[in-house]
């Protein structure tokens, strides 16, 4: 008997719930209160006031028993409509199913997927789109599927619906772009709103489009940097998820500053693609939430 009511029990499973309100006296309160009457423990909280935009952001991480994940969605549902809340749910034990797309310059996917077998990264990358074959190898050596689809200017429209059945047919919830050196559509950025993380490798708002390396190079810059950014059809002008800097001279040439500066934007995209897979950015209009 003791063993048919533990088998009709659900078991326990840690979740992250993060959302965005206008804010209001009480909402911690509220939302521990929802958490605790349902057996809710919570684990890590954040939150974040924006005096700007009189909007509130949360995240929580709790544990939970007594309800399933679709109970507690149905529920959080039901609770978070007086309150205007938009919020998401996620269980810890799901790891983010993800798409890496690339050029021709391999740092950043080499380095992602090398992150993601040794465990450092919540993903399950299910597949890599390229619009060349450099790095079928490196794909098959970490057992991805890889998917050449190459790209002119007469059949980028095809090569992006291509692209873009991919990333659904494996439920992609993030697309990487790691130094995917094609500007994508304003219909294919509108249709990965908010799930595609792009590296720009350079410190933005300086240095857009192309050849960044060789504009900082031009200028004389002390600095130079990496930017990890969600992608919109505004060309690298998306909310920024992470930057860093490295020191330069002037005896620097272009080729000295594109190699420094593949660590920098390695690291970069690392921490963004970690934070998101975390669930730990909000949007906040065209900026970002950041918890960590």
């Amino acid at each position: 008997m003791l063993g048919e009511l533990r088998q009709s029990m659900p078991m326990s499973q840690t979740y992250i719930l993060t959302f965005s309100c206008p804010d209001r006296l009480g909402l911690v309160h509220a939302v521990s209160g929802f958490l605790l009457e349902r057996g809710g423990n919570i684990e890590e909280a954040a939150q974040y006031n924006d005096p700007d935009t009189g909007l509130f952001f949360m995240r929580v991480q709790f544990s939970c028993g007594q309800l399933s994940h679709a109970e507690l969605r149905t529920q959080l549902g039901s609770f978070a409509e007086p309150l205007q809340l938009q919020w998401s749910l996620h269980a810890t034990a799901q790891a983010m199913r993800t798409v890496i797309m690339v050029s021709k310059e391999g740092h950043c996917l080499n380095d992602l997927l090398f992150r993601w077998k040794s465990g450092l990264l919540a993903l399950d990358i299910r597949a890599i789109v390229s619009n060349h074959r450099e790095f079928y190898q490196l794909a098959a050596s970490y057992n991805v599927p890889f998917h050449h689809i190459p790209v002119t200017a007469a059949t980028k429209a095809q090569a992006e619906a291509k692209a873009f059945e991919v990333i659904e047919s494996e439920g992609a919830e993030l697309v990487v772009l790691a130094r995917y050196m094609q500007i994508l559509s304003d219909d294919l950025c509108r249709k990965l709103s908010g799930r595609a993380i792009n590296i720009h490798h350079s410190f933005l708002p300086s240095f857009k489009g192309a050849k960044p390396y060789y504009q900082a190079h031009d200028r004389g810059v002390k600095l130079i940097g990496a930017t990890a950014h969600y992608v919109t059809a505004d060309l690298d002008e998306g909310p920024i998820i992470e930057q860093d800097v490295a020191r330069v001279d002037h005896s620097k040439t272009v080729e000295d500053l594109t190699t420094q500066g593949r660590d920098t934007e390695s690291q970069v995209l690392a921490r963004a693609v970690k934070w998101h897979s975390e669930h730990r950015v909000r949007l906040n209009g065209h900026k970002t939430v950041i918890f960590k």
